[in-house]
């Protein structure tokens, strides 16, 4: 069909200008191409031989309007209240007609719609119980103005007669085009297409000498392609990464998701017997369900400080339990990982390494940790270590929770650090993310005493979310790994999914992570600057 209307355009334009395709009578039709998809069509055609330069055409829009359904039922059957005024008597004629004797005459709708607006044109009136007519005639123009609008698709009295039915949906507006056309550079009565592409058939049989190709287009910009993009929560990891290191601080190993109970619990005073070891918040590991041994002097002294107490504390006269101990789960916190490294940097001050990288024998699995002789200091070296990775918890999942997020963990290790440092500290770091409004609540944690609980006012939510948590690692935990007494470690962990949802106003964590998060948001996020 497109082929051989490109075809009749051409012939038409040979001998005939085309001034209105309106005017047309395309193959197989006998009246004008007067409708909408006949405009359609000749506008394909159109399009096709232009790009051929056979033609160019000029577009034209027009705007009329059309008789809806109900329309179309009026102008065949005549306006509601016109069918209500022809069902009822004549006045005086000592009869009437019920609104309920009304519905069944003429229908539901046609009574229900009719009688107000006859009562309104003063057409019909009551007489007792009943209706009838107040005139003798009528002139029904809602059906007229509709007939008129058939034919012309508009109306003689204007916009307000026009408005006035669309009002009442009997018409719609409806936008028509219509062309001018023209002959072009390369015109000719051929619909035969160019060749687009230069093959070895061609070249061989020297085709290629009569053959007509489509003109390449050098100026036409080509199809943007698409290419990789960092999610807003990477975007912010390596802005916080960038914090990290700016303020001196080394990144962490934190490639073990599966960790022990021993290095995510016990090694942190954490109790065996504490709510969060339960397997409603912690997720373990059915095969293998036990972990390899941790050093075994070590192993001792911390069994029983949580058993029998020591270095100032009473522990917590509870039974050790070997098996809680040696238990698989997927970390629930990175502060696994800051065991670990703070296990390797006591090394040097429980004597087991010199400066030189001397190795030593650990010192005894009973009584205080000795130093061995000879080295200048007590080996204590401070340190500043940081990691963002995942970790896993058994979590209810809402607005602001996900069972796997990510943890920024920080620790800092020097002699005489207190708790304002650790503020101090905190406001800095929030500060050269952008967070400026910052609250701190004391709270309980087994491994930090003093402990605080960091809050950030989140604009979207309009409330205080709670981001991060931080304090003090207690003696329990860092004097059986070998530490003076004058070291103190500032230990804190908060969250990179919610000041990612602070920062790129997001109050719905799940639209951050998981399979509802739309592609493009991904593409188009812009880069995040603290």
């Amino acid at each position: 069909m497109a082929e051989s209307i490109q075809q009749f355009i051409l012939n038409h334009l040979n001998h005939h200008s085309i001034s209105d395709t309106r005017q047309l009578i395309l193959p197989g039709s006998t009246t004008p191409a007067t409708d909408a998809d006949s405009q359609i069509a000749i506008l394909g055609a159109l399009n096709s031989l232009l790009s051929r330069e056979m033609i160019s055409y000029d577009s034209h829009d027009t705007l009329s309007h059309i008789l809806t359904p109900e329309g179309v039922q009026i102008s065949l059957l005549g306006s509601h209240e016109a069918r209500v005024w022809a069902a009822l008597p004549v006045k005086g004629s000592g009869t009437s007609i019920t609104p309920v004797e009304l519905k069944k005459i003429i229908g539901d709708e046609a009574a229900k719609v009719g009688q107000g607006r006859a009562f309104k044109n003063g057409w019909i009136t009551k007489d007792g119980d009943g209706l009838v007519r107040a005139v003798p005639s009528i002139q029904d123009t809602t059906q007229k103005e509709l007939r008129e609008v058939d034919s012309t698709g508009t109306l003689s009295t204007g916009e307000k007669g026009l408005a006035d039915l669309r009002k009442r949906k009997l018409v719609v507006q409806k936008k028509g085009q219509w062309f001018t056309v023209q002959k072009g550079p390369n015109f000719s009565t051929s619909t035969a297409k160019p060749e687009t592409d230069l093959t070895v058939d061609m070249l061989t049989s020297g085709a290629w000498k009569s053959a007509h190709f489509k003109k390449y287009n050098f100026e036409a910009e080509g199809i943007y392609p698409n290419g990789g993009a960092l999610h807003p929560l990477l975007k912010v990891r390596e802005e916080m990464r960038n914090i990290f290191l700016e303020m001196g601080f080394a990144e962490m190993p934190t490639s073990s998701f599966v960790e022990s109970g021993f290095w995510c619990f016990d090694a942190l005073f954490v109790p065996q017997q504490h709510p969060a070891r339960e397997m409603q918040d912690t997720f373990y590991l059915s095969d293998p369900v036990k972990s390899l041994s941790p050093p075994h002097d070590y192993y001792e002294r911390v069994s029983r400080v949580h058993e029998h107490g020591g270095y100032g504390s009473v522990g917590y006269r509870a039974p050790w339990s070997d098996a809680e101990s040696h238990k698989l789960l997927l970390r629930t916190h990175t502060t696994a990982s800051s065991a670990h490294m703070l296990y390797k940097l006591a090394a040097r001050c429980r004597g087991e390494v010199s400066k030189d990288g001397e190795e030593y024998n650990a010192s005894p699995t009973s009584g205080p940790i000795e130093r061995k002789e000879g080295l200048e200091d007590d080996g204590f070296r401070p340190a500043k270590l940081f990691s963002i990775d995942r970790v896993f918890r058994n979590e209810t999942m809402d607005a602001t929770h996900l069972a796997e997020f990510h943890q920024v963990e920080g620790v800092v290790a020097d002699r005489g650090l207190t708790l304002a440092d650790l503020i101090g500290f905190m406001r800095v770091f929030f500060r050269k993310m952008g967070i400026e409004n910052l609250r701190f609540k004391p709270a309980y944690n087994p491994y930090t005493e003093p402990s605080l609980e960091i809050f950030a006012f989140h604009p979207m939510l309009n409330k205080w979310v709670e981001v991060g948590n931080s304090g003090m690692f207690r003696p329990e935990m860092l004097e059986p790994m070998g530490f003076p007494k004058d070291v103190h470690v500032h230990g804190w962990g908060i969250s990179l999914e919610r000041p990612t949802m602070i920062r790129y106003g997001i109050n719905n964590i799940r639209t951050l992570v998981g399979h509802k998060v739309p592609i493009e948001s991904v593409e188009k996020s812009p880069a995040v600057r603290f």
